[in-house]
């Protein structure tokens, strides 16, 4: 079995059959998304991760297991997801990326998948210019009314793969996960610095050579017997 992850694009969107394959809770506001029926959705969502992918990069990441997608990721500038405001823990933070969405096949969980899918994250966000941190609005567990009933990442799933509560809410408390701590061995962190303040090391000049010493010879006169 095989397990790796890939950037999302639209092949792949259009793959999924994750639950919000066709929610546009996070990328309008309810008067554009009322009314539209599953195509309506489906095509609008298509055109805010093609605009996103266009303007600002890689917006999420996908898991697949044997070449077949079992998880995704989404995450954006608060800027391109409108919904953000609407939270009573709003806004986010100036230097973080907005988590929108977590989701795992069922048959998948607690194999490893979620944590797979925030390192595939962290190599994809290490080195953006003004990201120091992923930040999402979760949900407790508790039965949420108004904004975000059904949309927000798990806590306890934030929590298991390294987010820390950055303002409280007994229902919707806003995580956070520092650049440094989304990557997880010393290797990537070497890489990632190097990437970031674009130092390229240099290599060691050999040492100069020693001289040797420089035996003089003394001539010892020959006696004649």
């Amino acid at each position: 079995m095989t397990r790796t992850t890939v950037p999302l694009t639209l092949d792949l969107l259009t793959a999924l059959d994750a639950p919000c394959r066709d929610c546009l809770f996070w990328e309008h506001p309810p008067f554009h998304r009322d009314g539209l029926d599953t195509h309506e959705r489906r095509h609008e969502k298509e055109l805010w991760v093609s605009e996103v992918l266009r303007e600002w990069g890689s917006c999420g990441r996908v898991a697949l297991v044997d070449g077949e997608p079992v998880g995704h990721l989404v995450y954006a500038p608060p800027s391109w997801v409108p919904a953000a405001a609407a939270f009573p823990t709003a806004p986010v933070s100036a230097d973080a990326v907005l988590l929108t969405a977590a989701w795992v096949r069922p048959g998948h969980r607690r194999g490893g998948i979620g944590r797979l899918l925030v390192q595939g994250m962290a190599r994809d966000l290490i080195g953006r210019e003004h990201v120091r941190a992923v930040e999402a609005f979760a949900h407790t567990g508790r039965r949420v009314v108004g904004p975000g009933a059904d949309c927000a990442v798990p806590a306890d799933f934030l929590a298991h793969v390294g987010f820390k509560t950055h303002r409280p809410h007994p229902l919707t408390p806003r995580m956070r996960m520092e650049m440094r701590s989304l990557v997880t061995w010393r290797g990537e962190v070497e890489a990632a610095w190097e990437r970031i303040v674009g130092v390229v090391r240099r290599p060691r000049p050999a040492p100069a050579p020693v001289p040797r010493e420089v035996v003089q010879r003394v001539p010892i006169s020959r006696v004649n017997p």
